[in-house]
């Protein structure tokens, strides 16, 4: 089985430009000398900045990437309104200000394409038109549609108040995710959903989603719709069975419950739980608590045996995920080792190595300076190696950043998943028990 992986490279390699640039072109962001805590908000300062600031003027969406202001992503997007809800309890906006660009976001969102409610994984940030994202992907997204709901959701319980513009968004967002169709995308009724299907390809793209890996969200919320609800047995059946579901293994004296050898790249312990709340989180299959922060040491460890003999790989400057690099774009692991270190996967691992996180960030800042800060905060990803240094930023590779500190900081994002009575629901018709239920 094939990892299921947010960008496999077919998709990306019409949207990355040249991945080099001279040291005049990058834009020079003066640095402070700060603390810690001080480092941890100018972070999130920085990196919300990309979801309000570079957001597109018309949808309030966030582009895919630096180097495409016009084609929105749909899942980025999801992230992006999780760091939108950061930015009012940070302060660094006001509610009424992230209320009225929820609206616009939410307004265009409603007469975007859609495919029975799923949105596809790219748009038009202007005329919300589909932008393939390969040949026969010209359709919905399930998966970057369940990233964008995980936001969505918290989104309606944010805004709680019995005011008319709030009472607006809520009902807008109420009215879609009622409309989205979960069951559809089983495929005809069978036990596993898939992860896309287009009018034009129907079901030509037949990527079943099994685990385990960063959709774990899908079936989650599958299993939470009101109107469109998929079994138990999809969850079971299908997300459950796969050559690189159970694992149970050691490495490095840490043994890891699911997945693949040494836990395959890590926004697998991100992407899910931006507003899945992992602590004390289990099923018949896992903690997954244990599973992300194992997952999480293992890859820390890793870049500390460097067994390749990278430069910079420490205990101080770690992190293996999927990202740009100095070749292309790829989903860097332990197993997959290009010499990449990428920030968002040490930095929104924060909840579970914040001190370790804590120490890459200050690597990040300190050491490496301006080669690797920017106006939207630490740049995609670097290879010392090489010398190679990234000049994008990616709006996947941003969101877990902002939101996973805040998660780390308060608990905001996982608080409000975790109080949507339909989570609560799709948890327990699935067989989780949390301390949210």
């Amino acid at each position: 089985m094939k990892m299921n992986i947010r960008c496999v490279l077919i998709g990306c390699a019409a949207m990355l430009a040249p991945l080099a640039m001279s040291a005049q072109q990058k834009k020079k962001i003066p640095r402070q000398q700060l603390g810690d805590t001080a480092l941890v908000t100018l972070v999130q300062q920085r990196t919300f900045g990309y979801f309000w600031k570079f957001a597109h003027p018309v949808s309030g969406l966030a582009p895919e990437r630096t180097t495409t202001p016009d084609t929105v992503t749909i899942g980025g997007s999801g992230f992006g309104v999780m760091a939108i809800l950061v930015g009012i309890e940070r302060k660094f906006i006001t509610r009424d200000e992230g209320l009225d660009r929820m609206l616009k976001i939410v307004n265009f969102l409603l007469k975007a394409d859609h495919y029975h409610g799923i949105w596809p994984h790219w748009m038009h940030g202007a005329t919300g038109k589909t932008v393939p994202f390969s040949r026969r992907d010209d359709g919905g997204d399930l998966v970057e549609s369940a990233f964008m709901w995980q936001g969505l959701l918290c989104v309606r319980q944010y805004f709680d108040r019995d005011v008319p513009k709030e009472r607006e968004l809520r009902d807008k967002i109420g009215w879609m995710w009622s409309e989205a169709e979960w069951s559809w995308y089983t495929q005809g009724g069978q036990d596993v959903l898939y992860w896309h299907w287009s009018p034009n390809q129907g079901w030509a793209m037949n990527h079943a989603v099994r685990g385990y890996n960063e959709c774990l969200i899908a079936y989650v919320l599958a299993a939470s719709s009101p109107t469109y609800p998929v079994s138990p047995r999809v969850y079971h059946q299908g997300w459950a069975v796969s050559n690189y579901f159970l694992n149970g293994r050691q490495y490095y004296g840490i043994t890891l419950p699911l997945g693949f050898p040494y836990g395959g790249p890590l926004f697998f312990a991100h992407y899910s739980f931006l507003g899945l709340d992992p602590r004390g989180l289990k099923d018949q299959y896992a903690d997954y608590w244990e599973q992300n922060k194992a997952h999480t040491l293992i890859n820390r460890q890793y870049c500390i045996d460097n067994p390749k003999q990278f430069k910079g790989y420490g205990p101080d400057c770690w992190g293996l995920t999927a990202s740009d690099n100095h070749e292309f774009y790829n989903a860097h692991s332990p197993t997959n080792d290009l010499g990449v270190i990428t920030p968002t996967a040490a930095l929104s691992s924060f909840p579970y190595t914040p001190e370790y996180s804590m120490q890459a960030m200050r690597y990040f800042y300190d050491k490496l300076g301006d080669r690797l800060w920017g106006e939207y905060g630490f740049y995609d990803a670097f290879n010392e190696t090489v010398n190679w240094f990234d000049y994008q930023y990616l709006a996947i590779d941003q969101g877990p950043i902002v939101v996973m500190i805040e998660n780390y900081r308060s608990g905001l994002l996982w608080r409000l998943f975790m109080s949507c009575p339909e989570v609560k629901t799709g948890l327990r018709r699935l067989g989780f028990s949390s301390p949210a239920l």
